[in-house]
């Protein structure tokens, strides 16, 4: 598929999604079309693997398969549920409900379907993956419609516009749906404002993360997000590294079936990917494994309960760097978390506010404890207004618990970018160098610097970057006597002129302003 074709596609599925916009916000509307855009992937999924793996031999299409043929069903269901991890039956499938002109009952049977899809993987493996999927997804609400009747117009309209989108999934090497759910995901991103950050990071800065975290290496055991949002960070390290594993855990209940179904569409299989739902800082749910990439873009300065908690004192993630993040800025907390769930060959990249770079108290101890065991890598400066919801500049804090050298590399990128009309953004250009100075680890004149941690001590652990990057440009030197004699000049013109005008105002009679 060409660029233009892409685009093209892109631009219709924004078109469809607009038909369901109405009076809603950017994150309610979000949810229904991605909702249904699943349910059409689901559904292409499954009659794709019958059709293709079960029934090719029998000349049999499933789609035409009466659901009362208990024989094909039952074989069709049981090999579906160990492959893709649910079921549909034929009368459930996307296509007969977009083909469908009889609006009877309509809300009710596509509520009904979506239930039996997720009730379908019950006592399964992947019931997990798939329990409360589609809990979102209101078909009664009223700013679907005023009456049951316009609700089923608008979403059979969706559907059918839905339904002549081909996202050839039969054709292994693209990711049109992928790519497809990704750019929807950014441009809600873009009209949701504050509530953006909560479940997006902008793709170039994902970018940026994902290479530095699959550095040097084409295939990691496994990654993790403890704030993963959409999912889409995560997804951003499988383009560089061949994954086996993706965990993640979203507070989030909303975002956290959008992750869900993230996963799935970029065919990671059920039990490839592992993404739970609940307060990371307060109940992790994977503390038993240590992974080779962890990456995050935590929200910033978050509450918590830090100091005010005694256990946090206690718990392993936070006890070993002398103070517990104070309740009033969760991002050390964060970064402590992160820390400890990392491997010791793995490498960690995070995004933070610049404040952590150089704030006291509590966050002071735990910086110097960081690096004085040698695990900050990297400290990365970014550009102000990247991010969604937010115009301050970020920072991204890499690190390694088994580093060779004794020192931390600042790279200092907050001039090189491409400013946008809403949000500036990083090139290409800008994301490659960053990756090329941070993999060669070289200090660059008004760019990056390799500081030993001796320097970082004589800074009193302040790792505020203009400490160590100095991008000052010295102004070109004026030379007085050039100026004075310019100013001899236009001096000599004015008062040429300031005699022609009081002649001029002596020939007409009327008073010189001089």
């Amino acid at each position: 598929m060409s660029e233009d074709q892409k685009k093209q596609l892109q631009t219709s599925l924004w078109n469809i999604a607009n038909e369901l916009r109405g009076k809603m916000d950017a994150d309610e509307f979000r949810d229904y079309i991605l909702g249904f855009i699943f349910y059409k992937y689901l559904s292409e999924k499954l009659e794709l693997y019958a059709d293709t793996d079960l029934l090719a031999s029998e000349d049999i299409v499933y789609k035409d398969v009466p659901d009362t043929d208990f024989e094909i069903i039952d074989e069709v269901r049981k090999a579906a549920l160990d492959h893709l991890g649910y079921f549909l039956l034929p009368s459930e499938l996307f296509s007969k409900m977009a083909e469908r002109t009889q609006l009877d009952d309509y809300i009710e049977d596509l509520q009904r379907i979506l239930a039996n899809i997720e009730s379908s993987t019950m006592g399964t493996d992947s019931e997990e993956d798939f329990d409360k999927l589609f809990s979102e997804l209101d078909l009664n609400a009223t700013k679907l419609g005023k009456t049951v009747n316009a609700r089923a117009e608008l979403i059979a309209r969706v559907l059918k516009h839905l339904d002549k989108i081909d996202f050839q999934l039969g054709n292994s090497q693209i990711d049109i749906l992928g790519d497809a759910y990704e750019y929807l995901i950014g441009q809600f991103a873009s009209g949701a404002g504050k509530k953006a950050g909560e479940f997006y990071t902008p793709q170039e800065v994902s970018q940026v993360l994902a290479r530095i975290v699959t550095n040097g290496k084409k295939r990691l055991k496994s990654v993790y997000d403890p704030a993963c949002g959409s999912g889409s960070l995560l997804l951003r390290i499988g383009r560089y590294a061949e994954v086996d594993e993706y965990f993640g855990q979203e507070m989030n209940n909303t975002t956290y079936n959008l992750a869900r179904m993230n996963m799935i569409l970029h065919d990671v299989h059920f039990d490839r990917f592992d993404i739970k739902q609940d307060d990371t800082l307060k109940d992790p749910r994977h503390t038993e494994y240590r992974f080779e990439a962890v990456i995050a873009n935590p929200p910033f300065s978050a509450k918590w309960a830090g100091d005010s908690d005694p256990l946090n004192a206690q718990d392993e993630r936070f006890s070993p760097w002398g103070k517990v993040a104070p309740s009033s800025k969760a991002d050390y907390a964060f970064i402590s978390h992160m820390v400890y769930q990392l491997s010791d060959s793995g490498t960690m990249a995070v995004v933070m506010p610049h404040g952590v770079l150089f704030r006291g108290a509590a966050e002071g101890v735990i910086r110097q404890a960081l690096i004085e065991r040698n695990y900050l890598d990297a400290v990365i400066g970014l550009p102000a207004n990247l991010f969604y919801g937010t115009s301050i500049p970020a920072c991204i804090l890499v690190f390694r618990k088994c580093k060779i050298a004794d020192d931390v590399l600042f790279i200092d990128a907050s001039k090189h970018f491409e400013k946008g009309k809403n949000q500036n953004r990083l090139r290409s250009s800008d994301i490659d160098k960053i990756i090329e100075t941070y993999a060669a680890r070289k200090s660059e004149d008004k760019y990056s610097h390799v500081a030993t941690v001796e320097e970082i001590k004589e800074n009193d652990y302040n790792l505020n970057i203009p400490r160590y990057v100095d991008t000052f440009e010295e102004e070109a030197e004026i030379d007085l006597d050039t100026v004075v004699s310019e100013l001899r000049v236009v001096d000599a013109k004015t008062s040429d002129l300031d005699a022609q005008i009081a002649k001029f105002t002596k020939e007409l009679g009327v008073r010189s302003p001089f």
